[in-house]
């Protein structure tokens, strides 16, 4: 599956960081994670951590296909409001979700900074009114997230001009979000597993998986054996073709990153992201090395031919969305990319067994603008289920509610 267009900045900036074996026998362990990008690579070495027999196969160079496209922004803000999640399931749901990725972003950090030199960085999170209408949703939502005691204030119009140089309606301003470089950390992190004698091999494509109540047997392309005790499937988008129902839509997104930018003129945006309320949003946040990152105009035709073709474009309309809220930045495009990117109905992860696999074979998927933060959660939840162990989100990110909704 072609996941990208481009020339996506952790790729030309990082190059291929580590070179991981090819697998060329057959192997056994307690658990095969297939997929080594950033999600792949935190349930590694969560269940490594804690003991388990962990063997990671990738069928790219490890962190070379979404991983390298991901414009990594770490928020606890769910795409799907915290009172659109309470109509839809329920208020405590609601409440789970977003105190489970607020914590999320302090473990994310704690790793990091155990890895290093991967380019975390705490911020805050600006996510502003894109338009009159959208006010009243944003008041109800910052009311929300008020009453249940979420690092938040309500900046008005008169703030937001007077502090920030925005002329935009509203926004709530939340002081808990982080910036990473996502291929850095999986690669370090995947790394660092191998050193401590967690198996890891990349450019071997699994082909065929065949589970049973007890064990699961992966098949690769070169028609070796990998058996496991449990297979957790972490390939990002391309991992809806093992399954025959459709649980996400896949869309577009577009991004570039602009050449360093002078520290004043950067100003308050080197340590804030920010986002709007229109749908697809446009967002905005800076690296460590003092570029502006700006991602948005998703669309819906994943379409790798189509996709090339737009990126210069869709970069064009971006930088034209900035200029207008910034008129005196100047951050024009340097490299500029797209990558296939998958959301799902309520903006939740899904993490789990499905029923057409049986209890060996765990999906993880990370789909929606958290991706990140949730596989932090996710790792933690596939842990527990390997183990045999209840966890508060195991329902919330199941495949079950889609079936109950």
């Amino acid at each position: 599956m072609d996941l990208k267009s481009g020339y996506p900045y952790w790729a030309v900036k990082n190059g291929l960081m580590y070179a991981f074996p090819q697998l060329d026998a057959d192997l056994s362990c307690e658990v095969a994670v297939v997929g080594a990008g950033i999600t792949g690579a935190l349930i590694a070495d969560e269940l490594a951590a804690h003991g388990h027999d962990v063997a990671v196969v990738e069928q790219r160079d490890v962190g070379w296909g979404s991983t390298s496209a991901s414009t990594a922004l770490l928020q606890y803000e769910i795409d799907t409001h915290a009172i659109d999640l309470a109509r839809r399931y329920d208020q405590a749901s609601a409440l789970l979700a977003y105190q489970s990725c607020l914590r999320a972003i302090s473990e994310i950090g704690e790793l990091a900074h155990t890895v290093g030199d991967v380019d975390f960085a705490k911020c805050e999170s600006l996510y502003y009114a894109s338009n009159r209408a959208d006010h009243s949703r944003l008041a109800d939502e910052f009311a929300w997230r008020k009453e249940h005691d979420f690092p938040v204030r309500w900046l008005s119009r008169a703030v937001l001009k007077g502090e920030y140089g925005l002329t935009t309606p509203a926004a709530i301003l939340s002081s808990v979000a982080a910036r990473v470089d996502p291929y850095r950390l999986a690669s370090r992190l995947l790394r660092r597993m191998q050193r401590q004698g967690t198996r890891v091999f990349d450019r071997t494509q699994v082909k065929t998986i065949t589970a049973t109540t007890h064990s699961v047997q992966l098949t690769t392309d070169s028609g070796l054996s990998i058996k496991a005790r449990h297979a957790v499937i972490a390939s990002g988008y391309e991992a809806q073709c093992w399954l025959r129902q459709r649980v996400a839509k896949n869309l577009s997104s577009y991004a570039y990153i602009s050449d360093p930018v002078d520290p004043a003129e950067l100003g308050w945006l080197a340590s804030t992201l920010l986002w709007e309320s229109a749908r697809p949003y446009l967002y905005l946040r800076s690296t460590g090395d003092g570029r502006l990152l700006v991602g948005g105009e998703d669309d819906d035709r994943d379409i790798p031919a189509r996709r090339d073709r737009m990126v210069d474009r869709k970069a064009a309309t971006l930088q034209r969305k900035v200029a207008r809220l910034f008129p005196h930045l100047h951050a024009r495009p340097a490299f500029a990319w797209a990558g296939t990117f998958a959301e799902t109905s309520d903006g939740l992860p899904l993490f789990g067994h499905h029923p057409q696999y049986g209890p060996c074979v765990l999906f993880a998927l990370a789909y929606g603008g958290n991706g990140i933060t949730y596989s932090m959660l996710g790792a933690e939840l596939l842990r527990a289920q390997i183990e045999r162990r209840p966890h508060p989100l195991t329902a919330l990110f199941s495949f079950s509610r889609l079936r109950c909704h």
